[in-house]
Formats: structure tokens, sequence, C-alpha cells
């Protein structure tokens, strides 16, 4: 089963735990889902539903998680997918957000508030995402 062009699950060691492939370096690995995570994992129907993303890859609200964030190649730590879109207070996009936090936006606004929230929030922090998702909805911000 391959995992968009970086992953490939070469088979099922345990209910949690898979033996895979980083495409990119050929280098094995071994995944286990995150204990704090199992619960997405074992949802399959947003994966089920996007059969070209990476199995490990789940929903949770308006952001997207690693299952197996602790095991994963170094490229997926450094991909930069999109973890949040931000639109305006009229519906309009206003930028994006990745996974390592980066903002991508011209909108003055968003970048001031954004600003503003990366001064209380580390990247490495746990909920770094959640906070500053909840912090651009107290700013008038729509998060998908």
């Amino acid at each position: 089963m391959y995992l968009g062009d970086y992953i490939v699950i070469e088979r099922q060691i345990a209910p949690l735990r898979f033996a895979c492939c980083s495409v990119s370096t050929g280098t094995p690995f071994t995944a286990e889902v995150d204990e704090d995570k199992r619960h997405l994992f074992s949802d399959r129907t947003w994966i089920d539903l996007h059969p070209t993303a990476c199995r490990f890859l789940r929903p949770d609200g308006g952001l997207f998680h690693c299952t197996i964030h602790r095991d994963s190649p170094a490229q997926c730590k450094f991909y930069r997918c999109v973890v949040m879109r931000v639109l305006g207070s009229t519906g309009e996009p206003a930028g994006t957000i990745t996974g390592t936090l980066a903002l991508h936006s011209e909108d003055p606004v968003l970048r001031a508030a954004y600003k503003e929230a990366m001064r209380d929030i580390k990247d490495t922090d746990p909920d770094a995402e959640e906070r500053l998702q909840e912090f651009l909805i107290n700013r008038g911000f729509e998060i998908q």
C-alpha cells in the first residue's frame, strides 16, 4: 500500500504497528500509532474517502494529525502540509498555516494577529495548533 510519495507500508506487524519504508531514502522503519491518537486512527471514515492520502493522517475537528508522529520519517516531520485554511470576516481566503506553524498570507490583519499569537505560542508546544486556531477564531477569523 503506497502512502503518497513518502511511505510504503510493507506489512502490519500488530494491530497498531507497521513495517514501513521511506520511499525517498529507501530506509525501513517501524511505525506504531501514537497512544494519544489511537482513537483517531481507529476511525476510518475520512481515510476511506481519501484513498491517496497517507494512511496515518486523520482529521480531528478543524485540524489534521499524523497518528505516527513519534515514529514518522524525517521527510514527514519537515513536510509543509497545510493544517489550517484561514478565512477573513467575510469568508474570503486570508491565508494558510502549515504543519510547521508557518503562515502564508499577504493579508495584513491576519499577519498582525498571527504575530501577536506567536509571541505566546511556541511551535514546539504539543497544543500549539489548537491554541493558534483558538486565538485566530477569537480574532474573528474562520478556520477550515
